[in-house]
């Protein structure tokens, strides 16, 4: 099956019953799959407009009830930052899946990147608590997208498959479970107020037509929901909350793979770079090589670097100029080596020898 259809049936099996798209390369195979499967799953496809209509398509179908998803890569993704941050302010779950490609602009629109790493975190203004997931398989297609969907709904938040155009256009054997885990939103109680917060600083949800008085906003709003724009001390309290609800979560929600956790020289690397260091990984065998494979890049999991405690230096291969790699140098005083590469090609795993090499020495 291929990367982008196997997102798709895993947004089907964790529940997803709205599509909201617009088609863009090279994530187009994504809406194609969910316009066959979508009405025979009971669920309703949408090809709008553009992205910016793609994602309030979204946003409106989710306050429904219903778990939606759009599909888009960079420039459909610029699009729906606003879109994005109304989200976070509204607690809306939704998943985007993003397939990486050249940017800035209309870019490389068949090549593959991870240029959108930080966009994804900081692309909407203001601060904002987000979820953002990295496969490096045909199979993490699936079994990301089904975790996606059951982080967005937890934590009411917007949740992102931050995949790449080699793993979306990648084909591989897959197995498809007949049921998977499934995380359900919980309703607002009958008497308590829409955005007071609940367990784990998340409010209940009050689905429209279910008989709750509900005032949505974008704006600075008290737990009624009603605009508050000038209350300094509502806005901190609702944005410290927005953002606790997610970063307070971070050792809890945390997904990585450790290899080697004696080694002094470490690779840190998510999506399609990972499979480079893998296959350098198995070729040198007795080198002892770690690896610390980022399944959940957003919260980062700064604590997974502990996991090294003989780590000397740690090497951080992307397809962007050092964005993930950034991130490693905030959380550690040991030296960092990004291993930057642009235009749509993969690392080789000499290329990755040979960087490790120099660092050995």
């Amino acid at each position: 099956m291929q990367g982008n259809v196997a997102s798709a049936e895993g947004a089907l099996a964790a529940g997803c019953r709205f599509f909201g798209g617009y088609p863009i390369t090279p994530s187009t195979e994504v809406a194609e799959r969910m316009a066959s499967r979508m009405p025979k799953a009971g669920g309703v496809f949408v090809q709008m407009e553009d992205e910016i209509a793609s994602i309030a398509a979204v946003i409106g179908a989710s306050w429904t009830g219903k778990k939606a998803m759009t599909a888009t890569s960079g420039p459909g993704f610029s699009l729906m930052m606003e879109n994005l941050g109304f989200a976070v302010m509204t607690e809306t779950p939704l998943v985007v899946v993003n397939i990486q490609r050249g940017g800035p602009s209309t870019g490389q629109p068949t090549m593959s990147a991870q240029g959108d790493m930080l966009q994804c975190r900081y692309g909407s203004h203001g601060d904002i608590g987000i979820v953002a997931l990295a496969p490096n398989s045909v199979q993490e297609m699936h079994d990301l997208t089904v975790k996606a969907f059951n982080l967005a709904e937890r934590l009411r938040c917007p949740a992102f498959l931050m995949a790449d155009e080699h793993i979306g256009h990648m084909r591989e054997r897959i197995d498809l479970p007949d049921t998977v885990e499934v995380v359900d939103r919980t309703q607002l109680e009958p008497g308590t107020l829409p955005f007071a917060a609940g367990p784990g600083l998340v409010p209940g949800f009050p689905t429209f037509g279910k008989g709750h008085r509900v005032h949505v906003t974008g704006l600075t709003h008290d737990e009624r929901g009603y605009p508050a724009t000038t209350d300094p001390e509502v806005h901190a309290a609702l944005v410290e909350r927005l953002v606790r609800k997610v970063e307070g979560a971070r050792r809890e929600i945390a997904d990585y793979v450790v290899t080697n956790p004696d080694a002094e020289v470490v690779f840190v690397c998510y999506g399609a770079p990972s499979r480079a260091v893998a296959q350098l990984v198995a070729d040198k065998p007795d080198e002892g090589i770690g690896v610390l494979r980022l399944r959940l890049v957003w919260p980062f999991p700064e604590h997974a670097l502990a996991e090294f405690s003989n780590a000397t230096a740690f090497i951080v291969p992307e397809q962007n100029l050092g964005q993930i790699a950034s991130e490693v140098e905030r959380h550690t005083d040991l030296p960092v080596v990004p291993v930057p590469k642009l235009g749509g090609e993969l690392h080789t795993p000499a290329e990755l020898a040979r960087v490790y090499e120099g660092v050995r020495r």
